[in-house]
């Protein structure tokens, strides 16, 4: 009997109208929208009211789902705490595969009465699970606590032992004997494999991006390596699922969640490929074998074990790390549901005939098998989602400034974009949004300012913004425009900062068009005399989520400046979006400072440091700067509290020593009252802030020099290591 819809479009709508109305439906009803898509399967699938057929399409993009699944759990992973959980979850794995393997093993000797390899193979199936709700763990935003880390790490294990033994048990069944041949050999492949995906993957990603910067090329080049690797996985006989995930893990620091890529990446699984999935398990679902008293009494049997085993081994788990029970509910409901494996072994197993005729699995474990599917498929998200909201309860408890409604008007961050033009437009957003937190006020303001009312001038203001709005939409992130005509660019600049309550400017570093042209130029050097705000000059030439190494040089007493704690939170948020290791190069007296307002601003990211007690210190990280690392250093302006005489000789030495490095030049916020400069009203006007004469300067350096000669004769082997 054919189905009542045929029409490849009119399939289609009916597939977007569920994904349209099971969220919202299911919502007021307080019940997981996963569960609607699969119900909703039911329903309009053959073993329902057979409006649709499982045809190729939903087997196809049902693939695709369960791929895009896999890599999104794997991609959207913090690289940071899954370090930290990696023992933990380690231990969580086998826990979750051995006590699955061993009661199913017994249940099904003792209580369905199969022999030992068909035991063992079934036992396989409850020990496998699928991350189906671990979106429901993303929308309560629940993904770095340790329970979903460990559950992310226990499900790696668990899946590969079961694969594993799948094999043997197979092999087993195939030749009536343990052969170790095989088994050997797929761990090997399996090596191989993962050292490959290791060494290729970054390095071509890397020399993607840096040469293609379009953003629909990338996504397409990403999701390219995914389906390699799913499909790689399948060659040395493992499951695709296992190849999405670890891609995921791979590419994890190449796209950072603040990225407009993320953001096309999450929205395409999300809205399309995971609810076709979700639909297609539903369809799959023969609610009429429910009626079968034999496979009523092997479906009740395989459930109590597939719940009871995932709950046990979450148990064990509570008690050895004394985790909270809603940690526990959130490792049981990520791991309990099965899906892709379960449906691989049970399919393999009824396929197997044994040489007296008999299928290894007969009909009524594939209908209890599908069966159990659906329950536990229904109760993981209800059970994720009840213990995710306590958790996140008590993540906003435990660290208030995570909610943005409970930070206070003072700490809120306005940050100006000036843009010149539409080229640089895009690099200067991407960087303010990998610096920009999210879980406080942050008020992004994107300036463009022309001197004139032509009409190329007006189009070039226009064009540069609207790229600057557009990327930040890509995020969910409102960037306010400002169109600005005014005497000067400084001038336009300086009043917008009054205007807007402007906290910090990041600002690109110009391009030197003459000989005498200064490394900073007139422009920016007039703005950081006229005002005290935290300006961040940048000059990539790579795209900076590519970056394999932040270093900073901070010169000594900066700890004092009024900003601070403000760079330094800037550059760990960066830090921590594009997943790299930063390493601050600075005063012992500075490190401390540092680390303390990382640990109270709870920025958790793989910080390093290392010694510069002088200036010739400084000289040598020249050649420890490599092409691929972020170069940033806090300056200081004239009088203040960081200031020293080798600080006026900075520009010189970046211009000689770091001209093809990629650099940040970070001038943080300090006291004293804004100079407006030196106008045409006051010609006698003094400018406070400017630097000291070379004479003085050179009288300084001489006389530091000479007292700093003994412990420079100390240190006179000693460089920094940055490696």
């Amino acid at each position: 009997m054919s189905a009542l819809v045929t029409n490849p479009v009119l399939i289609f709508f009916i597939v977007l109208v569920i994904i349209l109305l099971a969220p919202v439906i299911l919502n007021k009803l307080k019940v997981p929208h996963i569960i609607g898509m699969i119900v909703a399967g039911v329903a309009v699938g053959p073993y329902g009211l057979h409006i649709l057929d499982y045809d190729t399409s939903f087997e196809i993009f049902g693939q695709v789902g369960i791929l895009y699944l896999m890599f999104l759990a794997g991609i959207e992973i913090d690289m940071y705490h899954l370090r930290l959980n990696l023992r933990r979850g380690m231990l969580f794995g086998m826990l979750t595969f051995l006590v699955p393997m061993v009661i199913g093993t017994v249940a099904s000797v003792y209580l369905l009465k199969l022999d030992t390899i068909t035991s063992i193979l079934l036992a396989s199936m409850y020990a496998s699970h699928t991350l189906i709700a671990y979106p429901v763990a993303t929308r309560f935003g629940i993904t770095k606590s340790p329970a979903v880390l460990i559950a992310i790490v226990g499900t790696i294990i668990a899946v590969i032992g079961a694969l594993l033994v799948l094999a043997a048990a197979v092999n087993i069944h195939r030749t009536g004997e343990f052969d170790t041949t095989d088994l050997m050999r797929l761990l090997s492949e399996l090596v191989v494999y993962c050292l490959a995906i290791l060494y290729i993957y970054p390095r071509l990603t890397r020399w993607f991006f840096k040469n293609f910067n379009d953003r629909v090329t990338q996504f397409v080049f990403v999701l390219a390596l995914v389906f390699l690797a799913a499909w790689s996985a399948q060659m040395i006989g493992l499951e695709a699922v296992l190849g999405a995930f670890f891609a995921g893990l791979v590419l994890n620091r190449f796209v950072p969640n603040a990225s407009p890529l993320m953001s096309r990446i999450e929205f395409v699984g999300n809205a399309l490929f995971i609810p076709y999935f979700l639909i297609g398990v539903g369809m799959m679902i023969d609610v009429r074998v429910i009626g079968n008293t034999d496979t009523i009494i092997v479906t009740l049997n395989m459930l109590v074990v597939a719940l009871a085993s995932k709950w046990i081994a979450a148990w064990i788990a509570q008690k050895i790390y004394r985790m909270s029970s809603p940690d526990r509910q959130v490792m049981f409901g990520l791991t309990t549901a099965h899906t892709a494996v379960a449906l691989a072994v049970v399919t393999i197993g009824y396929n197997l005939i044994g040489s007296d005729g008999h299928r290894m699995m007969d009909e009524t474990i594939l209908n209890g098998t599908v069966l159990m599917i659906l329950v536990t498929c229904a109760i993981a998200p209800m059970v994720t989602a009840r213990a995710a909201s306590r958790i996140k309860v008590r993540m906003l408890s435990d660290n208030p400034a995570e909610n943005p409604d409970a930070a206070p008007a003072d700490d809120t961050v306005n940050t100006l974009i000036p843009i010149a033009n539409p080229v640089t437009a895009q690099g200067l957003v991407d960087l303010a949004l990998l610096m920009h937190d999210p879980a406080n006020r942050n008020n992004l303001y994107a300036l463009h300012v022309r001197n004139d009312n032509s009409a190329s001038s007006r189009a070039i203001g226009r064009n540069s913004l609207d790229i600057a709005v557009a990327v930040g939409a890509s995020v969910d992130v409102a960037i306010a425009p400002i169109e600005r005509y005014d005497i000067s660019t400084v001038a336009g600049v300086l009043n917008t900062i009054a205007e807007r309550d402007i906290n910090q400017v990041i600002i690109g570093l110009h391009r030197k068009s003459t000989v005498i042209d200064s490394f900073f130029g007139s422009k920016i050097e007039q703005l950081l005399k006229s005002s005290n705000k935290m300006f961040i000059i940048t000059r990539c030439f790579i795209p900076v989520n590519t970056v394999t190494r932040i270093v900073v040089w901070a010169p000594p007493q900066a700890q004092f400046e009024t900003g601070f704690g403000s760079w330094v939170r800037a550059l760990g948020y960066l830090s921590r979006e594009i997943g790299c290791r930063i390493i601050f190069c600075c005063h012992p007296q500075v490190q401390p400072a540092i680390s303390g307002v990382l640990r109270r601003e709870k920025i958790e990211i793989r910080n390093e440091f290392r010694d510069i007690e002088q200036w010739d210190d400084f000289l040598v990280m020249a050649n420890r700067i490599i092409d691929d690392d972020l170069f940033v250093v806090v300056s200081a302006r004239a009088t203040s509290v960081s200031y020293t005489s080798e600080i006026a000789e900075m520009p010189s030495f970046l211009q000689k020593y770091f001209s093809t490095s990629n650099l940040i030049v970070l001038y943080p916020e300090q006291f004293g009252k804004e100079n407006t400069g030196t106008t045409f009203i006051d010609p006698l006007a003094a400018d406070i802030n400017s630097a000291p004469s070379p004479l003085w300067s050179a009288a300084s350096s001489y006389w530091r020099r000479l007292v700093q000669f003994k412990k420079r004769i100390t240190h006179r082997n000693r460089t920094p290591r940055i490696s």
